[in-house]
């Protein structure tokens, strides 16, 4: 593909190209330069083809939870279906809460052509044209999906949590779902929320109204739980394209919502429940954790800018007050405070956790013990702590040796960094597109990003992302300025700003 510079005379290439079409090949462009592999090779296809049923599961190893009131909840076109949930209500005020997990394994073996394939991409790359699934969409949005009405295979997870929303028991087991109601983060939000009707798909499976509610006031609890031991709650921004036809007429903003929260809460028990329960059993988890940043200093600078002051050693608790003290002030600017402070603390990586070994934790989220087990459709290494799971309540040999679960955990963390790149760069051509008109306008601008390899700034209003290429010197993460749309580059995604003074 030529070079697609705006800024000289290469508009008619684009006008013989949809927007869609562009975006697909800058997708795929994009998967194969970092090492991704965007279409399943033949010895898979062959070995898929083999495949017709959906797992039968052994009434001797799992338990027939059909009759639960299941439900799924996700963005309204997903069908790849990793999670189902459930609440039952104690003595003593005590609440069952239950994540079923899509039982991924028992289809797709280990060292098979088809999760080589998984173990090569690692995840599921969503692009703003494109989805590269980690798996064939035969099997993710099928045979191994949580579909609706239908009997499945699952690993469940199971907390008993008290009034205050800490978990108190938990035990992990297989068993056999159905879901009974496949729910939208938008619609429930909106009915959550209490600003509007109960959805349909809730109103026609009697007492799944009232499980709901019962599952969203514990959401809250555990939320409320986890911000007093010093999570962090960020605001960030999620931009889902709209087509008109296949021409990109806009990047809607997503805000997070009472849906997307009772999802996220449950999933962060449900991960932490699962590295406790393999360390009982003595196994290894691969761990996902985020470390005490480096740039903590920077972030004690931001915080003092605002009025707040953060101590000198690096502290969630702090850091949390921090971001509820600039939510409060300055509601506007959370988004972009958010991302700075998201940038400043530093990726996440997978290392492997030993049993007796503290492990580093998780500084975003404030706790010791969490692994990612809950969507083994679209993560590689959901798909390897299902193997363990499933190994350590069977009572089996770890199916992994050490030096593979290492292995697994560096290439994971590098591969997780690949698939970001792809869709942002994919993300950063599509509001090329949309910005290819405004080239010469002034923009109010916040930095987002200083390093060595250049300074990046992030628009107030469209909150488009762009690389400042003049007058950046001393800048740093946090300052807000003026800048000029410069020049854009659509193959590449660049946005380029100068300063203004």
């Amino acid at each position: 593909m030529e070079n697609l510079d705006l800024s000289s005379n290469n508009k008619n290439f684009l006008n013989k190209n949809t927007d869609r079409v562009l975006l697909q090949n800058i997708a795929r462009k994009a998967m194969i330069s970092r090492g991704l592999v965007p279409d399943f090779p033949d010895a898979e296809i062959s070995e898929l083809n083999e495949i017709s049923l959906p797992a039968a599961c052994n009434p001797e190893k799992a338990k027939d939870m059909r009759d639960l009131l299941w439900c799924s909840v996700d963005n309204a076109d997903s069908l790849d279906l990793d999670q189902l949930t459930f609440a039952e209500l104690l003595e003593g005020n005590k609440v069952r809460i239950l994540v079923a997990i899509a039982d991924v394994d028992a289809l797709v073996e280990s060292k098979s052509n088809i999760d080589h394939h998984a173990s090569q991409n690692t995840a599921s790359v969503y692009t703003v044209a494109r989805i590269f699934p980690m798996l064939p969409e035969k099997l993710s949005t099928n045979l191994t999906s949580l579909c609706l009405d239908s009997d499945r295979c699952a690993v469940v997870v199971e907390m008993v949590l008290g009034d205050d929303g800490k978990v108190q028991q938990s035990d992990v087991y297989q068993a056999i779902v159905r879901n009974h109601a496949k729910l939208q983060y938008a619609s429930l939000a909106v009915w959550l929320e209490g600003n509007g009707t109960i959805p349909s798909e809730i109103a026609k499976v009697e007492g799944l109204a009232e499980n709901i509610k019962l599952q969203d006031q514990m959401a809250q609890k555990m939320k409320a739980l986890r911000h007093e031991q010093g999570a962090l709650e960020f605001e960030t921004i999620e931009a889902i394209p709209i087509f008109d036809g296949d021409t990109l007429s806009e990047m809607k903003v997503e805000q997070n919502n009472r849906a997307k929260d009772l999802i996220e809460d449950f999933m962060i028990a449900a991960n932490g429940t699962t590295a406790r329960y393999l360390t009982g059993k003595k196994f290894p988890s691969l761990r996902r954790v985020v470390r005490i940043p480096k740039q903590w200093n920077r972030i004690v600078e931001l915080a003092s800018g605002h009025g707040f002051s953060l101590p000198v050693e690096a502290d969630s608790k702090s850091l949390s007050g921090y971001l509820k003290f600039f939510k409060q002030n300055d509601p506007l600017h959370f988004i972009d405070m958010s991302i700075s402070v998201l940038k400043l603390l530093g990726s996440g990586e997978y290392v492997v956790d030993m049993p007796g070994i503290i492990p580093p934790g998780h500084f975003g989220l404030a706790v010791k013990d969490y692994a990612h087990s809950t969507a083994p459709n679209r993560r590689y290494p959901d798909l390897v702590t299902q193997r363990l799971l499933k190994s350590a309540i069977a009572g089996n040999s770890i199916p992994y040796s050490t030096e593979q679960m290492e292995q697994i955990a560096q290439h994971c963390t590098l591969k997780e960094d690949d698939v970001k790149k792809v869709e942002r760069q994919v993300e950063k051509s599509a509001n090329a597109i949309l910005m290819k008109s405004k080239i010469g306008d002034k923009f109010e601008a916040i930095v987002s990003g200083a390093s060595p390899k250049g300074t990046w700034i992030r628009l107030f209003h469209s909150h488009v992302e762009g690389k400042l290429v003049k007058g950046f010197n001393g800048l740093k993460v946090g300052q807000k300025l003026t800048v000029l749309l410069t020049h854009i580059n659509v193959e590449l995604g660049f946005i380029d700003f100068e300063r203004v003074q």
